[in-house]
């Protein structure tokens, strides 16, 4: 029954990530709004749905480092292993304005991060701890940039007013079905494929740490690595980057700034290691996308690799 739920997971998964998709880049053409734009709101927050749950549940049972290492963890997961595959499948083409605008928004939330979290380092204090306030400073970082999207689909609808007129009520409602459908589809796909998994691996004889940090980890990101895999294969590459961008936004700003206001998360020495590396790939993301505005399929095996060693550290370092 367990290999039965497993497979019913992985199909959820894969049709829901379809629907969404094919719902989202619709609502945008409905919207008169660019799809990255798509990618960085609904498609982000709605695949770092797992992410966000994990996360809060974890501040209000007191595990802090679960909270933090499940973020930074995604993180890593999303630029490295999800964009590399991605550009894999197909090139992912970068706007000029994303590199401008949306990646440093992103490094900006991880340099964020280590400020916060570097209290022993920066005050002298006795622990490192990401209290309430500085989770309602994270929800202000947030607040700031949901004003730039908004103020960038402004802009869009303007700058599109003269192409095609409104699609009708009833296409726009079908549309929203599908994305929330697929959604759904997405979110629960996972819960099974995670759960089934952790099963599967025990009864097999691996322990629980390495299906900590293997299976439940890279189970969380699984909506961000299907959706995105499944954008590039429908050529909507401006959804499968805003989604990967937007959820690191999304997770540090949104999930962690609510998980500490929540609880104040105290902060484990060895996350730093993991911040600095999420530090490092999101410039060398800004490096790669400046190169023929491409991520290319040589870019993206590097990327992949990248993550499959940093899986060998964490391993041998737990």
């Amino acid at each position: 029954m367990t290999y039965v739920l497993l497979l019913v997971g992985f199909a959820l998964l894969i049709k829901g990530a379809d629907f969404f998709v094919e719902g989202a880049s619709k609502i945008a053409q409905s919207l008169r709004v660019s799809p990255l734009l798509i990618g960085l709101t609904v498609v982000a927050f709605g695949t770092s749905a797992p992410e966000a749950s994990v996360s809060f549940i974890a501040a209000l049972e007191g595990s802090s480092e679960v909270a933090i290492g499940n973020v930074v963890g995604s993180n890593i997961f999303n630029i490295t292993l999800i964009l590399g595959a991605t550009a894999l499948v197909f090139p992912l083409m970068v706007q000029s304005d994303t590199i401008r605008k949306e990646i440093p928004f992103a490094l900006l939330s991880a340099v964020a991060l280590l400020v916060l979290i570097s209290d022993q380092q920066l005050q002298s204090l006795d622990s490192n701890l990401i209290t309430r306030t500085e989770g309602i400073v994270l929800l202000l970082f947030f607040a700031i940039f949901l004003y730039y999207i908004f103020e960038v689909a402004r802009k869009d609808r303007r700058s599109n007013e003269d192409t095609h007129a409104d699609t009708a009520n009833k296409s726009r409602l079908k549309n929203s079905l599908l994305t929330i459908g697929g959604l759904a589809g997405i979110i629960f796909g996972g819960s099974l494929v995670v759960d089934n998994s952790v099963q599967i691996a025990l009864s097999l004889g691996m322990s629980e740490t390495l299906v900590g940090l293997t299976i439940v980890a890279v189970g969380t990101s699984l909506p961000e690595l299907v959706t995105s895999i499944t954008a590039a294969l429908k050529r909507q590459v401006d959804i499968a980057l805003g989604n990967i961008i937007g959820s690191n936004i999304f997770n540090i700003f949104f999930v962690l700034g609510t998980s500490a206001v929540i609880h104040p998360l105290t902060v484990d020495s060895k996350i730093f290691t993991d911040i600095f590396l999420m530090i490092a790939v999101t410039i060398l993301l800004m490096i790669l996308s400046r190169t023929k505005y491409t991520v290319s399929r040589i870019e993206g095996g590097l990327l992949a690799a990248i993550y499959i060693v940093y899986l060998v550290f964490i391993i041998l370092r737990n």
